[in-house]
């Protein structure tokens, strides 16, 4: 704030809200919502804060950017309640959710590097032959099945995996496999190709396809793999701007520590209990 506070100050609550670029019905919304310790009263019923209030205020604003409203909420009302443990509970969880997320940019970035130029393009699919029916048994059509595609059989031994795992794959919505109007068979195309091969790629590291179909919709988003790497280099900004703004808010979270703000609170309950 622009003015030097000192620890027995009284502010009003245009003080509060103009030093942080609030309006004052938002600092009285983050201390109904318990952002903020509660007020004092003067005797006519005006609000009054302190510099407890001012960096718990500080606190929550540097939270915001790092964990979001409803997680920094959460733990200011927490810190003001007495509760630092589940304050610092409550980072932790962000910390890891942030870690989750890192790992997974990883994994999809590791996933497309896996794909190659043939996978990303479909070529390789389109040209294989003596394919297996649609049922993976017997020698039934040829792979190629017109316009680039290639059955299900093909497929599933090009990945090493059942031919029940694509229809699996397919109820899941992680690929969609047009029909051949003349057999009824599944014809994979190019872009069914590749998220059929970053969804392999995904499932050997762990991920469930719940969490996989999430990623299969931005590289169709994209419109392929090569305009996805514009996408994950802005995903990588967002998670290194935000592991930073979590340093920030721990930083102004630990300067509200060094006071009790829950002494803020038995004044203010006595006073309008007065």
């Amino acid at each position: 704030m622009g003015r030097n506070l000192q620890s027995g100050e009284r502010l009003r609550p245009v003080d509060l809200a103009r030093g942080h670029g609030l309006s004052t019905q938002a600092v009285r919304n983050y201390e109904e919502a318990g952002i903020l310790p509660a007020a004092d009263r003067t005797p006519h019923g005006y609000r009054t804060y302190t510099p407890l209030h001012a960096r718990a205020l500080r606190a929550f604003l540097a939270l915001l950017p790092g964990h979001g409203h409803r997680t920094a909420a959460s733990i200011m009302r927490a810190v003001n309640a007495g509760a630092v443990d589940e304050a610092f509970r409550l980072i932790d969880e962000s910390h890891a959710q942030l870690l989750d997320d890192r790992r997974t940019l990883r994994a999809v970035r590791a996933a497309l590097r896996d794909l190659g130029p043939g996978a990303q393009s479909g070529t390789g699919a389109a040209s294989e032959t003596g394919a297996a029916s649609d049922t993976g048994a017997g020698p039934g059509p040829a792979a190629a099945a017109g316009n680039g595609g290639t059955y299900i059989g093909p497929l599933a031994g090009r990945l090493g995996i059942r031919t029940a795992t694509l229809r699996k794959w397919e109820q899941a919505g992680l690929v969609s496999p047009r029909r051949d109007p003349r057999t009824g068979y599944r014809v994979f195309g190019a872009a069914d190709v590749r998220d059929a091969m970053l969804t392999h790629q995904l499932r050997r590291g762990g991920y469930l396809l719940e969490e996989i179909a999430p990623l299969i919709a931005q590289v169709r988003t994209a419109g392929g793999v090569e305009p996805l790497e514009g996408a994950l280099r802005d995903w990588h900004a967002r998670l290194a701007a935000r592991g930073r703004a979590m340093l920030t808010g721990a930083a102004a979270l630990d300067a509200c520590l060094g006071e009790p703000l829950s002494s803020a609170v038995p004044a203010a309950r006595t006073a309008r209990s007065g």
